[in-house]
């Protein structure tokens, strides 16, 4: 080609595309493995901040509506920026953006350090977000490009990552912030390096073969069989199962120490060990979501994965310790299956639109999750921790309109690569 890959324009229409050196239709294992590593280390080192909540609320004498605003504050960051960031990439695309993202990420951990006002606080929340906000849309796009035919395998794998990471995060807070105080969390700034140094190798591969790859995926999907306003419904459907999924997981992440330290008096430890169970089922849910959805269609995984949470959602308010335990274990392996199913069908509804598509789902989830974080605040100090699980454990119900997604039906030339719905 007489171009690069990472300056050649992107206009609206679909352009042809000439015969390539790449083999579209392998799967490149080392890419995805290093993404999502990468993404283990993000998520982990932004798990850290609601991880420490308990710690920050003592020490600055916080309530709960002051600690749903931070999150709304991180979460907010993030959700804005991604999906401008996505559509920006989409553009122009920018691989070396992976590497410098990671560089919010080490300062916002190096001023929640030495955060001692709440005023320096949200700003160390929302370097944090603003980490996110790079890391997230660019990353899922790297997914896609290596993922060859395996896209949900592709996408569960580079999610997993992340779900680790959050699961890390609480288990790291447990075992050295809350031993050694706030000023360890410098220390996990330096992991920020580390990813750094992966991603840089990463946004190489992106420029001189990602971006080939992913030209010739688009030019496959130019003839999905469904009208565009279809696709759209679609995707405000999706976004719709979306806010369920994260405002549930939300009341989890930010409230659930809270939870059973008020309602079983466990100490802080204990807790946050629970959180740690139940955010490793969320990692495990998401390592199955894909594969599954490869096979049998994403969208009976979407219809699955979200509505059967119902009726454990429910029982969770009412039975001890013990089964609470069990249940979170069972909603975490059964919401976070839908996440990866969600994203790729997301990304067939709209071929070409990879970062755009990936910012705004990412970014949504991240934004839905701070709203509802703040919201369920206001009603932890006004009605009392446990009103918001009784409110959340209807919250899967919203499940029920999966029943209106499309179908997605591809034209393929041979039996062997005929697809099944969604």
């Amino acid at each position: 080609m007489s171009s690069s890959p990472i300056d050649a324009p992107q206009s609206a229409a679909p352009q042809p595309v000439a015969p390539l050196p790449v083999a579209v239709e392998t799967t490149v294992f080392p890419v995805i493995f290093a993404i999502s590593f990468c993404h283990l280390l993000n998520d982990m080192m932004q798990a850290l901040l609601p991880a420490i909540y308990p710690n920050l609320k003592e020490e600055l004498g916080l309530s709960f509506s002051q600690i749903g605003l931070v999150t709304l504050v991180y979460q907010i960051t993030a959700s804005i920026l991604q999906p401008l960031i996505g559509l920006y990439s989409d553009r122009k695309p920018s691989p070396l953006a992976l590497p410098g993202g990671t560089l919010f990420s080490l300062a916002g951990l190096a001023v929640l350090s030495v955060a001692h006002s709440y005023a320096l606080l949200l700003v160390g929340a929302s370097l944090l977000g603003m980490g996110s906000s790079v890391f997230h849309p660019e990353s899922s796009r790297v997914a896609r490009m290596a993922a060859g035919p395996r896209k949900g395998m592709a996408q569960s794998l580079f999610q997993v990552g992340g779900n680790a990471g959050s699961a890390l995060g609480p288990l790291a807070a447990a075992l050295i912030v809350v031993r050694f105080g706030q000023n360890s969390l410098a220390f996990f700034a330096l992991l920020a390096l580390l990813s750094c140094a992966i991603l840089w190798q990463v946004g190489i591969w992106y420029r001189d073969h990602g971006l080939a790859r992913l030209r010739a995926g688009h030019k496959r999907l130019e003839g999905l069989e469904l009208p565009r306003g279809a696709a759209r419904r679609g995707i405000l459907i999706l976004l719709a199962l979306t806010f369920s999924k994260y405002v549930y997981l939300g009341s989890i992440t930010s409230y659930f120490t809270f939870y059973l330290i008020h309602r079983f008096g466990v100490s802080v430890e204990t807790a946050q060990f629970h959180l740690f169970v139940f955010l490793g089922a969320v990692a495990v849910g998401t390592f199955v979501g894909g594969p599954v959805g490869d096979r049998i269609g994403r969208k009976f995984v979407i219809w699955i994965s979200i509505l059967a949470v119902l009726p454990f959602s429910l029982l969770m308010p009412h039975v001890d310790l013990f089964w609470t335990s069990v249940l979170s274990v069972v909603i975490g392996l059964l919401l976070a299956s839908a996440f990866p199913a969600i994203v790729v069908f997301a990304q067939e509804l709209m071929p070409g639109k990879v970062g755009m598509i990936s910012g705004m789902f990412f970014g949504f989830s991240f934004g839905v999750g701070g709203l509802g974080a703040a919201v369920l605040g206001e009603v932890a100090d006004i009605y009392g921790i446990e009103t918001v699980y009784t409110i959340c454990s209807f919250m899967p119900a919203i499940g029920l309109i999966a029943a209106f997604l499309p179908d997605l039906r591809h034209p393929r030339s041979g039996p062997k690569e005929a697809v099944a719905t969604g």
